[in-house]
């Protein structure tokens, strides 16, 4: 987890587990140990469960150090782990994102309950996207196996992960940002109410959603000790974690042929060869001179112009407002075995706020900034004249977001806002190449401007005042 204040303070989003916390110091990121964690996080280390689960890249390492822990009189250890560059959420991924996720969750299950453990919750924050694939990064996340016990993070599972994916795959795409209103997973009564009558009848999501959702509903108000003497097997256990592995790997979504999801396979309707590859080799300087560790492309569609940014080194996260295009990135990305690209979906007229206690837990899109580099390709006139943003909003909102920006200016008389204009009133009168100047002038220095040929439309290398 990046780490980009020097304050010393407790993360909002590490406060529900009294086995430990995370804490930064000095910019450095901690996690505390408990002394109440100290018998299962004695068995991870001494089982090699936590060697295997880093062997196979699917928990991120840490070290112990001697650091001064942040509340003494609480802990056992202090270690540090590995950083993660990026931040992401599950209301942020593409369905393959999520099933990736909610996968790699039940392999990390199947594995410690081989060294004697299990997952004591199953929460899809918990996994990051490090190196192009789904990690755990929290190590306090295991607990011993007691024969007879039932799988106490079950239900937190079908609600984080086998839920979402349901409603993804067979009622819409968009129900993903239900997420984002239930940031502890959807409810699964919700959940059944929402799914087509055909999932019933399931053995898979009929058993794990909707018979759970009755079950949750009929001992709603029982005494806890009603919903827990039942005993599970180990057999029965692992019975269970085959048959929600079996659900979960079933579901599929194929992302459809829409405007943006098929968009650069139209792109000779506004752009000849020559202007095409004219843009990209300008990129490609733009890239080369200013050399940006963390570049965010804010309107990458399936990611070819953010391939220039990871072939150079810089993780790019690729940001695109439609499901298809990021689903497709994504598919393209682990194909590619790509470590540098990060595709989820944004909406930046409504971009991810701060969620949770305090709004502090999940952090909000411009918490996570500033990025060394923006990538602002072909976005401007949607953001202007489709969602009616002013440019010196635009021009205030990217300045916050990045240090260095490359845009691109699309004026009027290019064929796609003549689209966007063509069944609306032109009431934009301020949006003009000199405009556009002045606006974004008040924000950043203008390092290069470069019109593309065969073109009427211009890019801009730009930083930050």
């Amino acid at each position: 987890m990046t780490v980009t204040s020097n304050s010393d303070k407790r993360l909002g989003a590490s406060f529900r587990d009294s086995s430990g916390f995370l804490f930064s110091r000095e910019g450095v990121l901690y996690r505390q140990v408990n002394l109440i964690y100290r018998e299962q996080y004695d068995q991870l280390i001494s089982s090699k469960l936590y060697a295997k689960l880093v062997y196979a890249g699917w928990l991120v390492p840490h070290e112990e150090v001697n650091v001064e822990p942040d509340e003494p009189d609480l802990a056992y250890k202090v270690i540090k782990p590995n950083p993660v560059q990026f931040i992401s959420y599950p209301y942020e991924w593409s369905f393959s994102q999520l099933q990736d996720a909610a996968l790699a969750t039940m392999a990390i299950q199947k594995l410690s309950l081989e060294a004697g453990m299990v997952l004591k919750d199953a929460s899809a924050y918990n996994i990051q996207f490090l190196n192009g694939k789904p990690v755990l990064i929290d190590t306090l996340s295991f607990e011993n196996y007691h024969e007879g016990d039932p799988w106490v993070a079950y239900r937190q599972y079908c609600q984080h992960f086998l839920a979402p994916l349901a409603l993804m795959a067979y009622t819409d795409i968009r129900l993903s940002q239900l997420l984002r209103v239930f940031i502890d997973g959807i409810p699964l009564d919700l959940a059944a109410h929402l799914l087509p009558m055909r999932t019933r009848y399931g053995l898979g999501l009929g058993t794990h959603i909707h018979l759970h959702a009755a079950a949750q509903k009929r001992y709603a108000d029982k005494a806890v000790k009603t919903q827990t003497t039942r005993k599970m097997n180990k057999l029965s256990f692992m019975g269970l974690m085959d048959s929600l592995e079996s659900t979960t790997r079933k579901l599929s979504w194929k992302p459809a042929g829409t405007e943006w999801g098929d968009y650069y396979a139209a792109s000779a309707s506004h752009y000849s060869p020559s202007a095409f590859e004219y843009k990209k080799q300008t990129i490609v300087r733009f890239f080369e001179r200013i050399q940006p560790g963390i570049t965010w492309d804010l309107g990458a569609n399936t990611g070819e112009f953010s391939q220039l940014s990871t072939s150079r080194g810089s993780l790019t996260i690729a940001f695109d407002i439609d499901p298809a295009a990021v689903e497709k990135n994504y598919l393209l990305t682990k194909k590619n075995k790509e470590t540098r690209m990060l595709p989820l979906v944004m909406d930046f007229t409504n971009p991810t706020p701060s969620l949770g206690w305090h709004n502090r837990e999940r952090h909000s899109l411009l918490d996570r900034a500033p990025a060394d580099a923006l990538l602002a390709l072909a976005l401007i006139h949607h953001l202007a004249i489709s969602n009616n943003v002013p440019l010196p909003l635009l021009a205030e909102y990217l300045h916050d977001l990045g240090h260095w920006l490359i845009i691109e200016w699309v004026p009027k008389e290019d064929s796609q806002v003549q689209k966007l204009l063509a069944n609306r009133e032109d009431i934009f009168l301020g949006y003009h190449q000199d405009g556009f100047e002045v606006a974004f002038g008040k924000y950043f220095n203008v390092h290069e401007k470069v019109a593309i040929i065969d073109s009427v439309r211009v890019l801009y290398l730009m930083e930050k005042r």
